[in-house]
């Protein structure tokens, strides 16, 4: 059984998740594609069941009721990837602003040693594409302000692409997480700093969307920005 499970949350991508779908599929390492898609009225999900039939063993779709956030998604996912022995297992969007080329260098830095490899626009040879400038430089301080207010030295805190070695999420007590946002990004990442696991920034091009609608709202930024400082408060 292939050691590397892809975790893609889906609402409403039905412009986009076939073709992620099969871009990973087509790429050197056999990776496996796990789907959580939470009730898309587009109909994201029929068509994630139509290509299971194709996929066979390879594509796995969980189907959630309602849209429950990000975080969530991604600790059942987890909490899945475990129970099925997963050695490597990413975080990926469906829309392309990951691009799917890089999960073979994200898992080979885990491969070489890394327990967590982050695909990271704010180190060396990492860059974003096609946002406007506010959104960049949004993003960019979000950085500065969680690694000022956490003291991590880890470059890119928000980034939402990334492979994990089974051990960690196993270490990690998944119930305990407590944000669904944004926020989840981060306290992922701080939770598994703080309990001494190797963390690797791998440089990466962001590119925004092409197709579909962005899920970032005034909410879940101001998710974030308070999450950080009850996160500083608490103990992991």
């Amino acid at each position: 059984m292939p050691d590397s499970l892809v975790i893609i949350p889906t609402y409403n991508e039905r412009e986009n998740v076939e073709k992620i779908i099969r871009k990973v599929f087509s790429l050197p390492v056999d990776f496996h594609v796990l789907i959580i898609d939470d009730n898309s009225p587009d109909g994201t999900a029929d068509i994630v069941k139509n290509l299971a039939n194709e996929f066979q063993g390879k594509l796995f779709i969980l189907e959630r009721p309602s849209k429950s956030g990000l975080g969530t998604a991604y600790i059942q996912g987890f909490k899945w990837a475990i129970e099925k022995k997963y050695d490597c297992i990413f975080e990926m969007d469906a829309d392309f602003s990951h691009n799917p080329d890089d999960l073979v260098r994200l898992r080979e830095a885990c491969v070489k040693g890394a327990d967590v490899a982050i695909g990271s626009r704010y180190v060396s040879g990492g860059k974003v594409q096609n946002w406007p400038i506010n959104r960049i430089l949004m993003s960019y301080f979000a950085s500065v302000y969680v690694r000022m207010i956490l003291w991590i030295n880890i470059r890119d805190t928000t980034a939402g692409f990334k492979c994990y070695r089974r051990r960690v999420l196993e270490t990690i007590n998944l119930d305990n997480i407590r944000f669904i946002g944004y926020a989840f990004q981060i306290e992922m990442k701080y939770t598994a700093k703080k309990l001494g696991f190797k963390i690797v920034e791998v440089p990466v091009t962001f590119i925004d969307r092409q197709e579909g609608t962005s899920k970032m709202n005034t909410k879940i930024f101001n998710e974030a920005f308070w999450g950080v400082l009850e996160m500083r408060r608490r103990k992991v």
